[in-house]
C-alpha cells in the first residue's frame, strides 16, 4: 500500500478512535478500497465497524434502502444517491459516520453528462452533519481513480471529524 494512503487510514483511524466514533463504508466504484486500506491498520477494528460493496443498482437497493425508482431518475452517478448511500450506511450499521462512493472507473461507461473519472463521495454523521463532493479526475486509469477516491475519501472524513474535542 501507499505509504501516504496508509498513514492517512491511520490518522482517520485514530481520530475516530479519540472521539469514540464508529465507522462505515458504502462502496461502488472503489469496490471494497476504502475498507480494505482502512483494514491494512492493525487495531482498526476498534473503529471501522463494517463495508458495504453495493456494485449494482440492486445491491444498492437491497443494502442500503436506496430506491431503485431514485437510481433510475437520477442514475447511480449521482449527488443524490451517493447520499441515500451514506444515510442508507448509517441506518444498517448504527455507526457514526460514513462515507459513500459512486463514479465511473471505466475505462468504459463514461458519457458526456457523465465523462470517465466522475465520483461521487458523501460522508455523513449520526448527528445529521453531511457533506457532499463531486470529483472529476479525469480519463486517468482504473486504478489511479480509484486510489484517487481514497484519498479524496480520507480528507473529506478527516475535515469533518478535525474539529477540535470539547473540554
Amino acid at each position: 500500500m501507499d505509504k501516504s494512503l496508509q498513514e492517512m487510514a491511520a490518522q482517520i483511524l485514530e481520530k475516530c478512535r479519540m472521539r469514540g466514533l464508529k465507522l462505515v463504508t458504502a462502496e461502488s466504484c472503489t469496490g471494497g478500497l476504502i475498507a480494505a486500506t482502512l483494514t491494512d491498520i492493525p487495531g482498526a477494528s476498534d473503529v471501522f465497524d463494517r463495508g458495504f460493496i453495493t456494485y449494482s443498482n440492486q445491491a444498492k437497493h437491497e443494502m442500503l434502502g436506496v430506491s431503485l425508482d431514485l437510481i433510475a431518475q437520477q442514475g447511480a452517478v449521482s449527488e443524490i444517491v451517493a447520499r441515500h448511500m451514506a444515510s442508507g450506511a448509517l441506518a444498517h450499521s448504527g455507526c457514526d459516520i460514513a462515507v459513500a462512493v459512486t463514479g465511473i472507473a471505466g475505462p468504459g461507461g463514461g458519457s458526456t453528462d457523465k465523462p470517465l473519472g466522475l465520483v461521487h463521495i458523501a460522508v455523513a454523521e449520526s448527528t445529521g452533519n453531511a457533506r457532499h463532493e463531486k470529483c472529476l479526475f479525469g480519463a486517468l486509469s482504473r486504478t489511479i481513480i480509484r486510489q484517487n477516491t481514497v484519498i479524496r475519501s480520507f480528507e473529506i472524513i478527516d475535515a469533518m471529524i478535525s474539529a477540535p474535542l470539547s473540554a
